[in-house]
């Protein structure tokens, strides 16, 4: 069998520009005296979260698929964390099972960076900071930047408050967005649903949004506190242009609370049909040990590469200083 498309997918101005933005994001934390770590990439635990399969790996010489390629280096860098590593941050593969298209890929290069001590508007202030840097020497226009709630982007876009509304309304309004003819989802999904159909592509022409204080429900690993007579989890997503890049939480600190969370996630699984995951034994010990109050962030480094080559629509450059709504 003859191959006869030999050529790599990457451009040489691509390889530039992804090596000009790995030289950018590693200088910010280096001027910011944020450590780099690496972590293994292959564990024998997975992670629980129903939305997310890691892709396994068997030892030589046997058949048994025995460990994770890890979904995110968070597992490891917490117990670094734990053991006194201070500010850390890590650029390096991760790897999501059921993951491809124009926006995923099942191998991608993950940016992930902790912050003992900052609550979560000192982290988007940080994240912000990053991102109009990075931009910015890559010769893209200074975007505006907004801070904008859960519910309000819901109030904004689909007309209903996400946190009061129930599943019969959600259903309803995700009616007039998308067919979900035959489609059997819980509030959640519903949720979901609509914030990838209709929450989305209206922040598509805003430029660089912080979407804050998500569903408790969604808080995954994060804190949760009340705002308004609501219980909201502590975190937040960074879309620009319409298009998400980061995650980022006030980290859940408490090692009973992770086991509740873990076990809620593995009654999904079973309901889902999927197979249930075991808690990292380390982790939980690195946890009642004592992880110290910190916030921490993933973005994804292939999306930002791409925004920053598709949004170079003008050379003027931008600072964090001049742009912020808050």
């Amino acid at each position: 069998m003859t191959i006869n498309d030999w050529r790599p997918g990457a451009s040489p101005d691509a390889l530039l520009a992804r090596a000009q933005l790995l030289r950018q994001i590693r200088a910010f934390f280096s001027a910011r005296d944020v450590l780099e770590v690496e972590t293994p990439m292959l564990g024998r635990y997975g992670v629980t979260d129903p939305a997310i399969e890691p892709l396994r790996a068997g030892h030589a010489g046997t058949t048994a698929a025995s460990e994770f390629l890890q979904t995110s280096p968070e597992f490891f860098m917490k117990r670094l964390l734990a053991a006194g590593s201070g500010p850390i941050y890590q650029l390096g593969r991760a790897f999501r099972a059921g993951e491809s298209g124009s926006r995923h890929n099942p191998e991608f290069t993950l940016l992930e960076w902790y912050r003992p001590g900052f609550d979560l508007p000192a982290l988007m202030s940080e994240v912000e900071d990053l991102l109009l840097e990075c931009l910015s020497a890559a010769g893209n226009a200074c975007p505006p930047v907004e801070h904008l709630s859960y519910a309000q982007a819901f109030v904004d876009s689909v007309g209903l408050n996400p946190h009061r509304a129930n599943e019969k309304e959600l259903m309803l309004a995700a009616k007039q967005v998308t067919d979900t003819a035959g489609l059997v989802l819980d509030r959640d999904g519903w949720l979901d649903l609509l914030m990838t159909h209709a929450v989305e592509p209206a922040l598509r022409s805003r430029g660089l949004i912080f979407v804050y204080d998500y569903p408790a429900s969604q808080a995954a690993l994060a804190r949760c506190h009340e705002s308004s007579g609501t219980r909201v989890a502590d975190r937040f997503e960074v879309y620009l242009d319409g298009m998400e890049l980061a995650n980022g939480y006030r980290e859940l600190l408490d090692a009973d609370e992770h086991v509740v969370r873990a076990e809620r996630d593995n009654r999904v699984r079973q309901a889902m049909g999927t197979e249930e995951r075991e808690l990292d034994p380390r982790l939980l010990d690195a946890l009642a040990s004592g992880l110290p109050d910190c916030s921490g962030v993933a973005l994804g480094v292939d999306r930002l590469l791409m925004r920053t080559r598709l949004s170079r629509s003008a050379r003027t450059t931008c600072s964090s200083a001049s742009s912020s709504s808050r």
